[in-house]
């Protein structure tokens, strides 16, 4: 058998280091740092790499994506090479073949469902590298057309087991020995088998149930082999096939990165842990335990799970398992993944998703994890407000941020695209969209306008596409965006940044007006968010409202607040009459109502959002109070008070002269009021802030 041994082509070591080891934890020998790699070239390979034996997990034994490594290796093996191109190149220039034979003859819709099932099925027998490539290229609707990234999206993982005695041999290479001796029982067939690797059911000797999942022999080998020959494929077809607009090269560079974590078993335990850790103290969210001195970069020792798929109704039913309530509590910790802290599972497929026997949502594997940044994720907060707002230029613009766009592209034609897309799919309201509709119209524009997605909101959208298929799977009618805006609005509510600020202000403000409605709404639904803390948001809104940045919203509700107290002064002061009018008997004209329907609407909203405040958790009249009383005696608050009496006392003169002053009228044929015996008067310019008003034959100065 020609045997030899060559530097790994994708794992990053530090030399000569020994691991140290943690007391107690593990009972096998220290293991050094530094093993080469040994590769059969006739058979599965059998990697000897640097062992963990319970230290803590570093980048220094994780295996990592280099192109350069795989190149230099590759680059010297073209027998291996051209093989491997050949075995994949025929199948697919078959089938693009038959694509260009269909355009030929004008067959294309007639077939396109036909070659896109034949994409699928080629991929799948490809191995797993190309599953892997399929399952990525379902999320990229800037390269896919429609109908392939449906048909995409039924890849499965799913491959034949590899033999007992290979996977045993890699767990006493892993662990330093033989898995007799490690475990006190282990099944005798794997109970699951993915492209990765396959998972066995165990017992520790201290008595957990645990599963131990051992990876594929070879995996790294025909991994490398393939991750090289694609990304040379996209190198050439970036130089030489205009049309694609996408940049290949890092979009094959980011499924590198991603399949290589996935590969490292050390790397998905430590994902795990970190998931627990953020994610892990919200209600119902369970996050399997990782025994880390059984786990090595092959071989993932994490405690069993006793659950139930979320798509199997009836059994959960006969559990007393609410599916739809756990599907809620999927969706509010998506929310948290993608919106506030970015580390999220880019993988919730059904059978990563198990409710447990007493009722809490678990997530498994983690080897498929991403991030979304910081910026990136307040762009997707700030879309949803465009959204809202129907705002389609600011959507577009947000798209350009987002880095779907780039800033030299024309927005013309692609603001009503956005809005022809949404305008039909909004609705009532954006608790009725649909995100798989929404998602589907959109990669029609995306594919035909210049987008280019990037890694990370593929994942996303393929996180929650198949979230929400899940959840539809359980509740027909189930809307993953209306268990979604309640989060959205409490972000918006009590979120101190400056960009969500602004967003807030865009938000509530039109045209210098104050939108009430949109306050009561964002208020309703921050109220059904079970982390909503009225306390905090009421303590950030009060903090932004007396800042620099609150200028703009000071100033519209002073206006508002003038306007108010006036309709409330005019609307008493007009019952007042009345009621003295029916007291004494005066059968005269009754005086006209202080506030139109617009303001009386007004008031029952204001009414609304008072009432909607008291029914909020943690709501304290006293503590409102107390928290309102350090902001009374601030300057911007005396500005304020004097501005308001200011505007109150113009507006009650000029209807001092109107009412009172000018009782002599008239009313001409046309049924207009008339002032025949009053010259033009105006109020002094010293009283006022330089704006005309007229009335009728009298211009006051307000």
């Amino acid at each position: 058998m020609d045997t030899k041994t060559v530097s790994p082509p994708s794992v990053k070591f530090q030399p000569d280091t020994v691991l140290e080891q943690s007391p107690g934890l593990s009972p096998f020998p220290e293991r050094v740092n530094n093993l080469p790699v040994t590769v059969d070239i006739d058979s599965a390979s059998t990697e000897r790499v640097p062992l963990r034996s319970g230290a803590p997990y570093s980048d220094s034994n994780a295996l990592l994506y280099d192109p350069v490594a795989i190149t230099e290796l590759y680059r010297d093996r073209p027998f291996l090479v051209w093989g491997r191109r050949f075995a994949i190149l025929w199948p697919l220039l078959t089938l693009a073949f038959g694509i260009w034979r269909d355009k030929k003859w004008g067959r294309v819709k007639q077939n396109e469902r036909k070659r896109a099932v034949k994409l699928r099925v080629t991929l799948t027998k490809l191995g797993p590298a190309f599953i892997k490539v399929g399952q990525a290229l379902s999320t990229r609707p800037d390269l896919v057309p429609p109908l392939y990234l449906e048909e995409l999206a039924k890849l499965q993982d799913q491959l034949p087991p590899f033999p007992n005695e290979l996977a045993y041999q890699f767990i006493e290479e892993e662990l330093g020995d033989q898995p007799s001796a490690i475990y006190a029982e282990i099944t005798p067939d794997p109970v699951a088998a993915a492209s990765l690797g396959q998972v066995y059911k165990g017992k520790l000797k201290t008595g957990e149930t645990v599963a131990i999942k051992v990876q594929r022999p070879g995996l790294a080998e025909s991994m490398g082999l393939d991750v090289y020959v694609l990304r040379q494929l996209a190198i050439w077809v970036q130089k030489n096939v205009k049309q694609v607009r996408s940049d290949l090269v890092a979009i094959m560079d980011e499924f590198g990165t991603r399949i290589y974590e996935e590969m490292d078993y050390n790397k998905e335990g430590e994902n795990a842990e970190r998931f627990a850790q953020l994610y892990g103290h919200l209600k119902d969210i369970y996050v399997p335990k990782i025994y880390w001195e059984y786990t090595g970069r092959r071989v993932l020792t994490m405690e069993w799970i006793n659950g139930t798929k979320l798509t199997q109704i009836p059994a959960l039913t006969a559990q007393g398992i609410d599916a739809k309530y756990l599907i809620e509590v999927g969706v509010q910790c998506s929310l948290r993944q993608l919106l506030e802290h970015g580390f999220f599972h880019a993988d919730p497929h059904p059978g990563n998703l198990l409710a447990t026997q007493d009722g809490k949502l678990a997530y498994l594997d983690f080897g498929m994890m991403s991030e979304v940044k910081p910026y990136q994720r307040y762009g997707l907060i700030q879309a949803v407000v465009h959204l809202v707002n129907r705002d389609f230029e600011g959507l577009a613009k947000d798209y350009v941020k987002l880095e779907f766009l780039t800033p030299e592209t024309d927005l013309t034609p692609i603001i009503p695209a956005l809005a022809n897309v949404f305008n039909n799919a909004l609705g009532a309201s954006v608790a009725e969209l649909n995100f798989k509709s929404i998602t589907d119209q959109l990669s029609e524009i995306m594919y035909e306008y210049p987008f280019r997605v990037p890694a990370y909101y593929a994942l996303i959208i393929r996180s929650l596409v198949t979230l929400e298929g899940i959840a539809i799977n359980v509740d027909p009618n189930f809307k993953v965006l209306s268990k979604a805006y309640p989060y959205v609005a409490k972000r918006l509510l009590t979120d101190p940044s400056p960009e969500l600020r602004g967003s807030l202000r865009d938000l509530l403000f039109k045209d210098g007006d104050f939108r009430w409605n949109r306050l009561e709404n964002l208020l309703r639904n921050a109220k059904e968010s079970d982390d909503y803390d009225l306390s905090q948001g009421l303590n950030q809104a009060l903090e932004f409202l007396f800042s620099e940045r609150g200028e703009f919203i000071r100033d519209r509700l002073v206006e508002e607040l003038v306007k108010s107290l006036d309709h409330l002064s005019r609307d008493a002061f007009t019952n007042a009459t009345s009621a003295l009018r029916e007291w004494v008997g005066w059968k005269g004209n009754k005086p006209t109502p202080a506030l139109t329907s617009g303001d009386q609407e007004k008031m029952e909203r204001i009414k609304r959002i008072w009432g909607i405040l008291q029914e909020t958790q943690g709501f304290n009249a006293t503590e409102f109070v107390q928290k309102l009383a350090p902001f009374l005696i601030k300057p911007e608050t005396q500005r304020m008070g004097q501005k308001i009496a200011g505007d109150l006392a113009q507006r009650m003169l000029a209807r001092l002269i109107r009412e009172v002053l000018l009782k002599e009228e008239s009313t001409n044929g046309n049924g207009k009021t008339s002032y025949p015996n009053r010259p033009q008067q105006q109020l002094p310019p010293s009283r006022t802030n330089g704006k005309v008003i007229t009335y009728p034959n009298v211009t006051v100065k307000k």
